[in-house]
């Protein structure tokens, strides 16, 4: 063969090759960066929040406290890191600076930081500790700076920024790698502002200059992703709550520009031109600093199960908060409950059930067994099953060599090249014919679905609508064990307490006694009669057919509002904010703007040291009240204020609002509903109660 022979026999072996060829699908629409992707695969990572207003058992710091109440004698971040490394968690998120403009740093950009404390002597760096323990555990660090400072005298004028920006480069410098930057969302409001004691307004889309506070913190920190609730759109979004779900929907997508409606942050934007995936935030109690009012309070492992299932089971993180106690350590029912739910996750997940399945796909792309379906079930995150380009509909089908009891559904898209699949159901062939067992939405990078045991030898996922061919890279099915979900206790207004069972197959324990209830206990069965005094009930459930019992029930209840008449409402509906059920509401008829008065008689006079305001429970609810002022009357003309402030963070976190004072003696109560989160002049109530002495 001579030389032109050879040239020629080459050149027709590689276009042969090259006919062989299959090409992988174009990315279809936006995808996301490298930063985001190692981000999305560390899936389950922690807040942590410490402050001044840890020791005054508020929720928010003014930026008044005192920096000498600050001294956490036992503080241990490698406590801390110890815990979420156990849990199962990848990274910690430090709140350095909360809204008070407390420093964990000794930043030399102001006075109002550690080392202004008797914590070290002054001479200590929180920051620099949980650097070091996040090492030292493997996980990494990320940094909660609010760009709100309530202490700092120049915050709402042009010269704050560089403020804002000295102490990014400090924390984004000094600290090794930080993973993310969290820029809270609350902007603007009352505050000490260095002694001027008023309320200053920003518009928080501007003021910042977010735009070039980006390009700072990406040149010094270049594999960082950037979460912000305001202003240009950063690499994350919030997920419009702060309760522990996302959309049953969730596209990892917005637009780049323009105003974000709430429900849209929800549930992400289908034909969205960015990538901006959903971060769910909630904490393990229910606010993010401590108060020791909420150690009954701590999530339940139902509860933190629901999370899991409700964040990262629908295309999102999940970041879970730890309040850390006055002393600086994790209180130890937080670090049991963490403990226990990053167990019961991996008990979950421990055996995948598709492991020798045999899998058959209606179509894989161009016949390539590259594409072939058994990528889904390889493990790889890297190999992905896909059909032809204008396939949009599809299947795979797994059929087992024998009968198989499963309960959760596991399937990922491999989003690297887009987020595709509009809509999806899953069979399972069930006595010789195929039971839908589940019809959804979303997939993206991970989707999780929960469904009553069915046990099956064959098992199918349809593709059903999808903006492009379907990318699907993993499957898993597994058997979840069960989790006995505790009861609910509410106290009606009669007096009467109620124990609501999570179903109708557990029976319900009980004590008055302040016992710990077991089966000996007294059995629910109907309301239980009190009288009009405070009643503290503990509670479990039982299932007689595993054997086990729940988590406790533990609830506190005030005197009955047995008593209790609205003054001036003759409305009927009134009665829905004293029935003691948190779902029902009542909004105040009121033709006048704010201030708006809600006045009650309690029946006789009483010893009153506190009170608690529960906003519409509904999601966006309205009319929910942010500044009040609380007046008390033995006689219903002459009142006494003994109270007035802000319900801090009751938009995002819409929970109890308890508030306390000296005791009074009263038969008359007025709550004085000043402004609402809306600024208008509606308000509601789900409930009202108050602290007696």
């Amino acid at each position: 063969m001579n030389y032109k022979h050879l040239i020629l026999a080459l050149l027709i072996f590689t276009n042969f090759c090259t006919l062989g060829q299959v090409k992988a699908p174009s990315p279809y629409g936006p995808v996301p960066s490298e930063n985001q992707m190692r981000w999305q695969q560390m899936e389950y990572y922690s807040f942590v929040h410490f402050s001044v207003n840890t020791y005054t058992d508020m929720s928010w710091g003014k930026g008044d406290e005192d920096p000498k109440i600050f001294n956490p004698d036992k503080l241990d971040c490698r406590q801390w890191a110890r815990i979420c490394k156990e849990s199962g968690m990848k990274g910690i998120i430090i709140t350095a600076k909360h809204h008070s403009g407390f420093c964990l740093w000794p930043s030399k950009y102001t006075d109002y930081s550690v080392k202004n404390s008797p914590w070290k002597n002054g001479k200590g760096d929180m920051v620099r500790e949980m650097a070091d323990a996040c090492k030292e555990y493997g996980l990494k660090l990320g940094i909660y700076l609010s760009p709100w400072d309530r202490n700092h005298p120049d915050y709402g004028k042009p010269e704050y920024i560089a403020y804002f920006r000295n102490q990014l480069r400090e924390l984004l410098t000094n600290y090794g790698e930080i993973f993310e930057v969290w820029f809270d969302g609350a902007n603007g409001g009352s505050g000490y502002y260095g002694g001027a004691n008023e309320t200053r307004k920003i518009d928080r889309t501007t003021y910042y200059d977010w735009e070039n506070t980006y390009k700072l913190v990406r040149s010094l920190q270049p594999n960082i992703v950037i979460w912000n609730d305001g202003g240009d759109r950063a690499d994350l979004r919030w997920v419009g709550t702060e309760a522990g779900y996302i959309g049953e929907t969730n596209w990892s997508l917005l637009n780049d520009k323009g105003d974000v409606p709430e429900n849209m942050l929800r549930y992400g934007l289908e034909n969205g031109n960015t990538w901006v995936p959903g971060e769910v935030n909630t904490s393990i109690r229910p606010e993010w600093f401590y108060h020791p009012k909420e150690d009954n309070k701590v999530k339940t492992l139902p509860q933190l199960m629901d999370t899991y299932y409700n964040s990262i089971g629908r295309n999102a993180t999940l970041l879970l908060n730890f309040p850390i106690m006055p002393n600086g350590l994790i209180h130890p029912y937080d670090e049991k409950a963490a403990l226990d739910f990053g167990k019961a996750v991996k008990e979950v997940f421990a055996v995948n059930l598709i492991k020798g399945a045999k899998v058959v796909a209606s179509n894989v792309r161009g016949n390539d067994p590259k594409f072939g379906a058994n990528k889904a079930i390889d493990v790889s995150n890297e190999s992905y099953w896909t059909t032809d380009d204008k396939v949009k509909t599809a299947s795979l089908t797994f059929n087992f060599a024998k009968p198989i009891a499963f309960n959760r559904f596991l399937v990922q898209e491999y989003i690297k090249l887009g987020q595709r699949v509009k809509a999806f159901t899953l069979e399972a062939f069930v006595n010789n014919q195929w039971t839908e067992v589940a019809k959804e939405t979303t997939i993206g990078y991970k989707r999780i679905l929960r469904f009553k045991t069915v046990k099956a030898t064959k098992l199918r996922l349809n593709i059903t609508d999808a903006k492009a061919c379907p990318l699907i890279s993993n499957i898993g099915i597994y058997d979840a064990p069960q989790i006995l979900v505790p009861p609910v206790a509410i106290r009606e207004r009669s007096g009467d307490v109620r124990i609501i069972p999570a179903d109708f197959e557990s029976q319900i324990y009980y004590t008055l006694d302040g016992s710990t209830p077991t089966l000996k206990s007294n059995q629910y069965t109907e309301p239980i009669k009190t009288d009009d005094g405070k009643v503290v009930i503990k509670c479990i459930s039982y299932d007689p057919k595993s054997k086990k019992t729940s988590t406790l029930t533990e609830e506190k209840f005030d005197v009955s509002k047995k008593a209790w008449k609205m003054v001036g409402i003759e409305d009927k509906e009134v009665n829905n904010l004293l029935d003691g059920n948190p779902d029902t509401q009542w909004y105040q008829k009121n033709t006048v703007k704010m201030p708006v008065d809600l006045v009650i008689d309690l029946g006789k006079i009483q010893n009153i040291s506190g009170f608690k305001y529960l906003p519409d429970q509904n999601w966006w609810g309205s009319g929910i009240i942010t500044h009040y002022s609380f007046f008390v009357s033995e006689n219903g003309n002459d009142w006494k204020q003994v109270d007035e402030g802000e319900f801090s963070n009751i938009k995002n976190n819409p929970l109890w609002q308890i508030k306390t004072f000296a005791t009074q003696k009263a038969r008359y109560i007025k709550l004085r509903a000043l402004r609402n989160t809306k600024d208008d002049d509606t308000v509601g109530y789900a409930e009202i109660d108050v602290i007696t002495e």
